[in-house]
């Protein structure tokens, strides 16, 4: 099934939330090892406590990565078991390159039986590093997410620097929609080109949904960083479909006790009963 079209099933079926998997070695709760085995015995104990509340899981490249191979397969492991648990996956590398480099990441994370429904993609050097990953997500129903306007203070140094009468990243939402409109869903009429549009920026957020309506919106920046129901509420099409907001220190680490997937699972509950509303 072509991506969007997925996603968007799954949202009508549970909700809108993604939880972030950031399975810091240094935050993981009582009882849990730090180590590899500690590292997948949480991931999974999370995707258990989730899965029938959450559309999705995002793992973070990031704290597997620091693990070495071990780490990375506990990373597949963990990608396989969110699908075998009825998940959609994405992966939050936020790759870019060009050339064969490009293709290389594309077909590393985007290939017919990767577990990885869809890719965090950096775009800053421009449609040659975006347009390999579209190939592989026409190919084989996968996604990608391209940052446009992320959640930390510091993207304004770049992202609102002024082009003309717009802005970087203005800029770079009329560039992912064109890339967008290029290949849709049958039944949404969403795009598996999606955007990462952080929640502190609201404002931003509503004027970059005119300038992306075929563009899935990926919604960091939600609880932790100061994000609101109504901040991120500009980022969903009319029907209440069309994006993903994405929760990981408040669900994940609800509490650091022996209870921690108990406290997981009711976050979760509580998150989308907001959303569901």
């Amino acid at each position: 099934m072509h991506f969007a079209d997925a996603l968007t099933a799954a949202v009508k079926e549970k909700s809108p939330i993604c939880v972030g998997l950031d399975p810091n070695l240094q935050k993981l709760p009582e009882g849990i090892s730090r180590d590899p085995e500690g590292m997948l015995e949480f991931c999974k104990g999370i995707i258990d406590a989730v899965k029938d509340t959450a559309s999705c899981v995002k793992p973070q490249l990031a704290y597997f990565e620091i693990l070495g191979w071990e780490g990375m397969k506990v990373f597949w492991e963990t990608c396989e078991y969110a699908k075998e648990n009825g998940l959609l996956v994405i992966a939050d590398g936020k790759r870019n390159d060009i050339g064969s480099t490009c293709d290389a990441y594309a077909e590393a994370y985007l290939h017919e039986e990767s577990p990885v429904d869809a890719l965090t993609v950096s775009p800053y050097l421009g449609s040659d590093g975006i347009k390999p990953f579209i190939e592989r997500c026409k190919t084989n129903d996968k996604g990608i997410f391209v940052l446009v306007k992320t959640s930390n203070p510091s993207s304004v140094e770049l992202q609102d620097l002024p082009v003309g009468d717009e802005v970087v990243h203005e800029s770079m939402a009329q560039l992912v929609e064109g890339l967008a409109s290029e290949c849709l869903g049958p039944e949404t009429n969403l795009s598996c080109v999606g955007a990462v549009v952080g929640a502190t920026y609201p404002e931003e957020m509503k004027y970059l949904r005119t300038l992306m309506p075929h563009v899935p919106f990926l919604i960091p920046g939600y609880g932790a960083q100061g994000g609101t129901i109504n901040d991120v509420l500009h980022g969903f099409i009319p029907d209440g479909t069309g994006a993903i907001v994405n929760s990981s220190r408040g669900i994940i680490f609800a509490s650091s006790g022996k209870d921690w997937m108990e406290a997981a699972e009711k976050a979760a509950k509580k998150m989308a009963e907001k959303f569901n509303k």
